[in-house]
């Protein structure tokens, strides 16, 4: 199968949550990782193409991230979804947590 992704990814496994609209919040975990999206493992995925707000813990970030991203393919144990815009301090934390460098303190 050729790969067609923009950005090189990593394995990393990520407690994460996703929604769609006002739906119900399932909670789930990334199997790996790039700027560009990731690989959710659920058994509840969203549907092609639709929209999901993704709901993790980055280093660095106290708060709790909020990203928007499209679901890009499925498969019965998950899903790959394609991140929105995101913020200065998401892409940031994003990258370290891709380069494995040490967050900052913030």
């Amino acid at each position: 199968m050729l790969d067609k992704r923009r950005h090189p990814r990593r394995v990393v496994r990520l407690a994460v949550a996703f929604q769609m609209g006002d739906g119900p919040r399932v909670d789930a975990f990334s199997r790996d990782l790039s700027i560009g999206g990731m690989f959710i493992v659920t058994d509840k995925p969203a549907p092609f193409n639709a929209s999901v707000n993704l709901f993790m813990q980055l280093p660095g970030v106290k708060q709790e991230v909020m990203v928007k991203a499209t679901v890009r393919w499925t498969e019965p144990d998950g899903m790959g979804v394609q991140f929105g815009l995101m913020g200065a301090r998401e892409t940031h934390a994003m990258m370290q947590l891709l380069t494995g460098a040490p967050p900052s303190i913030r």
